[in-house]
Order: structure tokens, then C-alpha cells, then sequence
């Protein structure tokens, strides 16, 4: 089982966004039978089997063993990952283009940047996996505070100044066998625990 699997295809998109197929991707998480998740979710197991083998044509979920029982052989089977990302491909007519939103300070282009992300970083996982090697990346992640607008508006404009360094410093556009990597530095709001409605007067553009 892997931590993470990228959907790509719409169909199998579709599958895993089924509530019940869902619940029993969840359930999958340890392995078990048809008639093992039919006693968990209260369904005939013949029903239960039907959602499993619409899972596994999908490729969500996988043979673990068949074990005899009885005068039948039972089939054991267990999710493919801990957890799946449906990727922007997976609606590829209607997904974000971030070269038509490009404005730093649109939160329509952060969401277009993060969708190329997954979609992207997803594909490279899907080869890295088939090669059995590691991908290489880095993420940063975490919360600050500013106390004004205006502080925000500084942070931002000394991040892209120092981000820009950086990439100027060590960008090199003619070493040989030298691999282009994506940077993509974001920074929003975080969401409120209990509700993300801002009060009257709260600032919070992006």
C-alpha cells in the first residue's frame, strides 16, 4: 500500500467520490473480504462485492490473497494507498490554466498554481513509483502571524525579493545535464476553526 495515490482518470475519479465506495476505500485501509466489509457497512456482501470489483478495475484496490473458506475461495483485498488526491486532469476540460490568471495576488491563480502542482507532482510520483526510486522535492509549511495588512504586504514584497536572489544565484540555464525544477512559494490565510467568515471590518484580502 502506498501513502498517497494521484487519480488521473475521470472514471475512476468518479468511483472514489461514490460515498459508499469511499467508505469501504476507508475500511480497505487494513485488508478484508467482501463478506468481512458486509458485516462493517450493513449491506449484502453480494453488494459490497460489486463496489469491490468496480474498485479494482480502477486500480484502487488489490488483491492481497485468496484463502479457501469452506467450499468456497475468498478473496482478500486492500486499498491501494492510505489516501488519494484527484488530480486536475482528471478534468482536464475544465481545469485551471495558470498562465491565464497571472497575478500574484489573485487567490484564482494560487488555486491555478496549486492545481498544476498536484497534477504535475502527481505524474512525476506515478514514475517515480514505476522505477521504485525516490522523487526528489522540498515543501515548507506553516503559519505566521502579521499584525497589520501593511506588515503582510512587506513580508510578501521581502519574500519575493529574496525568493528572486536566490533563483538568480543559482539558476543555470546552460549546465550540462541540468534539471529544471517548479518553485511555487504561497502564502493565504488559514482558515478559522470553527468558521472562515470574516468579521465586519476584517481585512483580508489576499
Amino acid at each position: 500500500m502506498q501513502d498517497v495515490v494521484v487519480i488521473e482518470d475521470a472514471a475512476a475519479a468518479a468511483a472514489s467520490l461514490d460515498p459508499l465506495r469511499a467508505r469501504l476505500l476507508r475500511e480497505l485501509a487494513t485488508p478484508s473480504s467482501a463478506s468481512g466489509l458486509a458485516a462493517k457497512v450493513g449491506l449484502p456482501r453480494q453488494k459490497v462485492n460489486y463496489h469491490l470489483r468496480s474498485l479494482e478495475e480502477h486500480g484502487l484496490v488489490e488483491l492481497v490473497e485468496e484463502r479457501r473458506k469452506g467450499n468456497v475461495m475468498e478473496r482478500v483485498v486492500q486499498a491501494t494507498a492510505a489516501a488519494y488526491v484527484i488530480s486536475p486532469a482528471a478534468l482536464a476540460a475544465v481545469q485551471p490554466d495558470p498562465r491565464r490568471l497571472r497575478d500574484r495576488f489573485s487567490a484564482y491563480w494560487l488555486l491555478a498554481l496549486a492545481s498544476r502542482m498536484v497534477q504535475e507532482v502527481g505524474r512525476l510520483l506515478i514514475g517515480a513509483t514505476a522505477e521504485q526510486r525516490q522523487l526528489a522535492t522540498f515543501a515548507i509549511d506553516g503559519e505566521i502571524t502579521f499584525a497589520s495588512a501593511a506588515a503582510r504586504a512587506a513580508f510578501a514584497e521581502e519574500l519575493g525579493a529574496e525568493v528572486a536572489r536566490l533563483a538568480s544565484k543559482y539558476h543555470d540555464a546552460k549546465a550540462p545535464g541540468g534539471r529544471r525544477h517548479r518553485l511555487v512559494v504561497a502564502l493565504h490565510p488559514s482558515l478559522r476553526e470553527s468558521t472562515d467568515t470574516a468579521a465586519p471590518n476584517e481585512e483580508i484580502q489576499p
